[in-house]
């Protein structure tokens, strides 16, 4: 499916590359941004299936493309957004998962720039995305787990339960958990369960949605 995407980047030469990628894989480019202001106008007016957004963006290169998404996230919450980065910056992830953590909000996403190369980074990370899933970089997961509070909170899970705690951080289903483990999908509905308990996060049949995504936030979040 061709999506609807806007980009956000103020290197030209960088954003030229990454529409020639986008574009190669059948996709559409509803807008380009050079700064935070012409973001947050480009979103409303095209809206979006994705929204790609460099971090670190004009007017102040602090977090105005940060800031940008967390405005799009409330704003326009179906909307996925694809953080880019070109340094491993884990602590502004918890900030755009916690604006938008409702059934049918859009995915998310924070990659490396170094990494954006191709058709596999649209296949593993645009469309994981743009379907309502997460893709977090691994050196940014691995940055986030770092925390000893953090390490301290999960010590109760096995490596088993850690790896499925993984996959869910990265928006895959029970099924598609399953797959990737070789093991049946009520094996992996007793390792979610498990992980619950672990995290102190009680059965609620009509909160799956949002035990999900606090395990998920718990599992990145640096600050334990």
């Amino acid at each position: 499916m061709a999506l609807r995407i806007v980009l956000a980047d103020d290197d030209p030469v960088y954003l030229l590359g990454l529409m020639a990628i986008l574009e190669g894989e059948g996709h559409e480019i509803a807008a380009r941004a050079r700064d935070a202001r012409e973001l947050r106008a480009a979103v409303p007016d095209t809206l979006p299936d994705l929204a790609v957004i460099d971090i670190r963006m004009p007017p102040t290169h602090r977090l105005d493309g940060l800031d940008a998404a967390l405005d799009i996230r409330r704003s326009h919450p179906a909307v996925g957004i694809l953080l880019l980065s070109k340094y491993v910056e884990p602590t502004h992830l918890r900030r755009l998962l916690e604006a938008g953590a409702d059934p049918g909000t859009g995915g998310v996403g924070y990659q490396l720039k170094g990494r954006v190369t191709g058709a596999d980074f649209v296949t593993d990370v645009v469309h994981r995305v743009a379907a309502g899933r997460y893709a977090i970089d691994e050196d940014i997961q691995r940055a986030l787990y770092s925390s000893p509070r953090k390490r301290a909170r999960l010590d109760g899970l096995t490596d088993q339960h850690r790896k499925v705690l993984h996959l869910m951080a990265e928006g895959l289903s029970n099924s598609a958990i399953a797959a990737k483990l070789s093991v049946n999908t009520k094996t992996v509905e007793g390792y979610v369960n498990i992980i619950f308990a672990q995290l102190g996060l009680p059965s609620d049949a009509g909160k799956e949605y949002d035990r999900r995504v606090r395990a998920v936030l718990m599992y990145l979040d640096s600050d334990g």
